[in-house]
């Protein structure tokens, strides 16, 4: 059965001024800016059947004798107002909205609209039975039936589209690259294993043209951050290559834009070589888990594959709380709800704090930004649930410190306590070239044990490295171990690890006694 109303949730989502509908062409939203045309084509018979279903008697046939028509529907999100002509011989339809809820009076009365070169057509009003916006949309097609299934995030990946990002994102993805990075006057660039680069054949960019193309995908509401704030992120999806979390900013020299590769495809733990340690913190039922490293290390994508290890060995409710969502996690043994800031919730602490009425098993906080995070966070893993965190910190033990060190000092003897008990693992990481190309992840683990537990509550985390050292059986491994390891498997260059290393003076001491060069 085809739907207007999933034309008008799409039609308020966007804030555009119409959704315009042609046979066999794709789906167009129109903008003060301009048009932006959705991957979601319709098909003639699809649209038949819309005016069918929603139309006054009269209009087919006024349609059959070549004059346009318009009539209103009054629907739960306000009026909107169709219009629908014979053009290029098919049909073309124009979804206006006229009022919105609460902003005027009831159904209007039926009145003669005029149409620019057409005959005026009597406008009665129709009202639809209340129905919210489905989440499936099926509609007849031409072999049959064609399916509409987008969530509220993924269609907004879908509705903006520009062929100049797009040819630009389908090169970055082709060549292998994680980033594409957009700034006036500089040719785009790409990072490709681990190094920025021009990409070829390309020119500088100008800023009206670069602004004009990063507008054409932007959601409404990232557009107005985007004038309020000069920056904004979300997410954008291009069908067939790849999802990719997008920021945009401004600077010295205008507009720019870097986009960030996120697979469709859920990201195997074994591919991605995280420790049969690590995976183990999956088996737990309450406590804190922080996956921790500079900008770029894979942080995403390890928690991204944390999530989809417990998603299928375990019968659980996940929450996850991120901005923007990244990878798209489908329910599998476990329920799976996904929330992006801004567009399902205001902030990760209002989400966090929402989560805990919400009876959930494992809750993932995408950032760990601001005190009041890490301190529900901290709280919420001490009432009996999982907790999965990121902070950009570059060792273990200096991620006890940074958490301890955001609250005030008459907070900390109190957050010490509960950290100490609360907090079950670590993972610090970043990633390496590997030898042959691609990169390759080396970890530093802290686990949760009584010495740990006994250093942070006494104030000695200066001494958890000691203990990391001391406790490799138990499955804890430091940041120059992994490097090691890694160099001897000839994963990795020594050159690499050195300049990897938190602590170069040891790491390099270690590498000239197993005859490697620097």
């Amino acid at each position: 059965m085809a739907r207007l109303d999933y034309f008008f949730r799409t039609l308020e989502r966007f804030g555009a001024q119409a959704v315009v509908l042609q046979s066999n062409q794709n789906v167009v939203l129109r903008f003060p800016t301009g048009d932006r045309h959705a991957s979601q084509q319709i098909t003639h018979q699809v649209l038949v059947q819309l005016l069918k279903e929603s139309a006054p008697p009269d209009v087919m046939g006024k349609l059959e004798r070549g004059d346009a028509a318009r009539f209103e529907v009054n629907d739960p999100g306000g009026r909107f107002a169709i219009t629908a002509e014979i053009q290029g011989g098919g049909l073309m339809v124009t979804i206006e909205q006229v009022t919105k809820v609460g902003a005027g009076g009831g159904p209007p009365a039926a009145t003669p609209v005029a149409v620019p070169g057409r005959p005026a057509v009597g406008v009665p009003v129709v009202t639809q039975s209340p129905s919210s916006a489905p989440t499936a949309t099926q509609v007849a097609g031409d072999a049959g039936e064609m399916l509409i299934e987008r969530t509220a995030y993924e269609a907004v990946d879908e509705v903006g589209s520009s062929s100049f990002l797009d040819t630009l994102l389908r090169t970055m993805k082709q060549m292998g690259a994680s980033d594409l990075h957009l700034t006036c006057g500089s040719p785009p660039m790409v990072r490709l294993h681990g190094e920025i680069q021009p990409l070829p054949d390309r020119g500088p960019l100008d800023a009206e043209q670069l602004l004009r193309e990063l507008l054409a995908i932007a959601p409404s509401d990232n557009r107005v951050e985007f004038d309020e704030r000069n920056d904004t992120d979300f997410g954008y999806a291009l069908p067939g290559v790849s999802r990719f979390r997008a920021n945009f900013f401004r600077d010295r020299m205008g507009p720019g834009a870097v986009f960030r590769t996120i697979p469709f495809e859920m990201p195997e733990a074994a591919k991605l070589g995280i420790p049969s340690q690590v995976l183990q913190l999956c088996d737990l039922t309450k406590g804190l888990v922080l996956v921790t490293g500079p900008t770029g290390s894979g942080k995403s994508t390890t928690l991204a594959s944390l999530i989809d290890h417990i998603n299928q060995h375990r019968n659980a409710h996940i929450i996850t709380i991120e901005d923007p969502i990244e990878f798209v996690h489908q329910s599998k043994r476990c329920l799976v709800n996904q929330r992006e800031i801004r567009t399902h919730t205001r902030s990760f602490k209002d989400a966090l704090r929402a989560a805990l009425r919400e009876d959930p098993d494992i809750v993932l906080v995408g950032e760990m930004r601001d005190l009041e995070t890490i301190s529900i966070a901290i709280e919420t893993a001490e009432t009996g649930h999982l907790v999965f965190g990121t902070l950009h910190t570059t060792t273990a033990p200096g991620t006890v410190d940074r958490i301890i060190d955001q609250f005030p000092p008459d907070r900390q003897e109190q957050i010490r306590m509960m950290l100490s008990e609360s907090l079950q693992g670590v993972i610090s990481q970043v990633l390496c070239k590997k030898i042959g190309g691609g990169r390759a992840a080396a970890y530093e683990i802290l686990l949760g044990s009584n010495a740990v537990s006994n250093l942070i509550r006494e104030k000695k985390t200066f001494q958890l490295f000691s203990v990391m050292q001391t406790s490799r059986n138990q499955g804890m491994v430091t940041m120059n171990d992994s490097l090691l390891d890694l160099v001897r498997r000839k994963v990795i260059e020594p050159r690499e690890a050195y300049l990897k290393a938190v602590n170069k003076a040891e790491i390099k001491g270690l590498l000239q006694k197993m005859g490697a060069e620097i």
